[in-house]
């Protein structure tokens, strides 16, 4: 198929690749060669005699966060071989899918070799992390250099867009690989999205209203806020693969709406880790029926992503505790009930090992009076995007929280009990992403196909199609990284590495695909009214919150590197 205005001569033979599979399987361990003299490299860079420094990986960030982008790149194509085998011996490995995968790795692959971008503006390349032109002759094996060449053409991009607009009307191009269940759970996030949150989701943004309590309600009789809460104590005990697809279908709508379940996850996780059985009894199971909504309160104004530098300082008040400090970037803190607040509680102590986790029980605020608990007020920072719920300062001077309510009922293990959580938080992150992501794509392709400039749809100019096949390319490489991480956590693996890398990817896919998408709407997409200009906002933030790109290569370096 050819659009209209385009030479059908460039389509009389397939752009597919023969014996693909064969191809990117067997471009793997070149990859794994070239990785493993990466990191070898890298170590000896950072090392001060047989260890690693930690001041040494700072002073050499450009190496350490490249050896994480490209361990990242490797896994991704290990996900897409996965996915892919999976798809062929379901008989389930189309045209569609053959084409993603083929121009996946082509893509990667050159990049691998080239530079790969961690952003529009920073492209590492592996002489970056120490490699010379003979540890780089590893890429030259004949598959890798038939996928580079041949993988990612104009052909197959064009023929890709073609069948794109073929299913229009898809919940996504390309099968995800993943079991029926979990499919039937997209179709029914999916359909109350396009119902309930998409006709609303940019008048929400541009008026910069908090999400309906409806809609809140909705969700929670929908059990998003149990979903993996075990049923036990009263959630749906569903796994964190259903996560990721409810994340990321309510994401495609709005992504405040996919993001209301993030706070519960985040504050039942923590409960379910770290709290007593009177504290998983007491507060799971209304934190998953919605009863009580949560907030997260970790970030101070000076401190960032320096949770060990938290000066915020709980002090103890008979057998309760006396709280006093700022927080910031609190996401939805007027209107909920109780919030997982980090607080020193050795003043002695300089680090995170003086912290402790508190369930800070507060009165939900209303619009005159958002913050009517007493030792404790706000103030609404106004933000670009992921305006759904609101960002806010949050002082607190003598604020009363019950003795009860210390996490696991002892001091100096908050932080180590946060971390905990870092893997489901980063998951569902990534999943988001991938929401956004899709949005972007959604709308940018049903502009191209109804726009016309020069006689035809915009759509059948190649850097246009070119665009729109790479996000879907790119979307379905952060989506089969992301499940494949929440897949470790469902079967109890640590999957720290895996969830940041997935993050670290999703976040760059969802940028580039919003930038792409507005690009291709030209001035209209600077125009408030198009939706594509609040996808960009929103999009903007993936990258920054649940940990900085920098500060998420930083842990991805020193974990490979440890």
């Amino acid at each position: 198929m050819a659009h209209d205005g385009q030479d059908p001569t460039t389509m009389t033979q397939s752009p597919i690749l023969p014996d693909l599979l064969r191809l990117t399987g067997a471009a793997l361990d070149p990859v794994q060669a070239v990785y493993d003299r990466a990191r070898n490299a890298v170590r000896a860079l950072v090392s001060d005699g047989d260890r690693v420094s930690g001041a040494l990986i700072e002073a050499h960030q450009t190496a350490a966060h490249g050896l994480a982008w490209l361990a990242t790149y490797h896994q991704s194509l290990r996900q897409m071989q996965a996915w892919a085998e999976r798809l062929e011996a379901d008989g389930k490995f189309g045209e569609i899918e053959q084409l993603i995968h083929q121009i996946a790795f082509g893509e990667y692959l050159w990049q691998i070799y080239g530079g790969i971008q961690m952003n529009q503006g920073e492209i590492v390349r592996l002489q970056d992390l120490g490699l010379a032109q003979d540890d780089m002759r590893a890429l030259m094996s004949d598959e890798v250099m038939t996928l580079t060449q041949a993988g990612n053409t104009q052909d197959a991009r064009t023929r890709l867009v073609s069948l794109m607009e073929d299913q229009a009307g898809a919940t996504m191009f390309g099968a995800s690989g993943l079991e029926e269940e979990l499919e039937m759970i997209r179709d029914q996030f999916r359909r109350y999205a396009v119902e309930k949150v998409e006709p609303h989701a940019h008048d929400w943004h541009l008026k910069d209203e908090l999400i309906p309590i409806e809609i809140i309600e909705e969700l929670a009789e929908m059990g998003v806020f149990g979903l993996t809460i075990p049923e036990e104590h009263g959630g749906l005990g569903l796994s964190k693969a259903s996560m990721c697809v409810v994340s990321e279908e309510l994401s495609r709508g709005y992504i405040g709406v996919g993001s209301l379940g993030t706070r519960s996850e985040i504050a039942a996780e923590l409960i379910l880790a770290g709290g007593t059985d009177d504290q998983k009894a007491n507060w799971l199971p209304r934190i998953a029926s919605a009863e009580i909504l949560p907030t997260a309160v970790f970030t101070e104004p000076n401190t960032g992503s320096d949770l060990g530098s938290l000066r915020t300082r709980a002090v103890k008040d008979g057998d309760d505790w006396r709280i006093t400090g700022n927080k910031t970037w609190i996401t939805h803190a007027a209107r909920t009930h109780v919030m997982t607040l980090l607080a020193r509680t050795d003043p002695g102590s300089t680090d995170h090992r003086g912290l402790s986790m508190f369930l800070a029980e507060k009165t939900p605020g209303t619009e005159d009076d958002p913050f009517p608990t007493e030792g404790m007020t706000g103030g609404e920072i106004e933000v670009l995007g992921y305006r759904g719920m609101k960002e806010y300062e949050l002082g607190f001077d003598n604020f009363h929280v019950k003795g009860e309510n210390l996490l696991g009922g002892e001091t100096g293990r908050g932080f180590k009990q946060l971390m905990e959580t870092f893997e489901s938080a980063r998951i569902q992150t990534a999943a988001r992403a991938i929401g956004v992501a899709q949005s972007a794509l959604d709308i940018a392709m049903q502009y191209a196909r109804d726009r016309k400039q020069f006689g035809k749809s915009l759509i059948a100019f190649p850097r246009v199609s070119g665009k729109l096949a790479m996000m879907a390319v790119e979307i379905m490489v952060a989506r089969q990284l992301t499940y494949f991480s929440a897949w470790e956590k469902d079967h109890g693996h640590r999957c720290d590495l895996e969830a940041g890398m997935a993050k670290l990817l999703g976040a760059r896919v969802a940028w580039a695909a919003a930038d792409n998408g507005l690009q291709i709407h030209g001035g209209n997409g600077f125009a408030l009214e198009y939706k594509i200009s609040r996808v960009l906002c929103d999009a903007r933030i993936l990258n920054i919150f649940e940990g900085a790109a920098e500060i998420q290569a930083q842990v991805i370096a020193r974990r490979l590197l440890g």
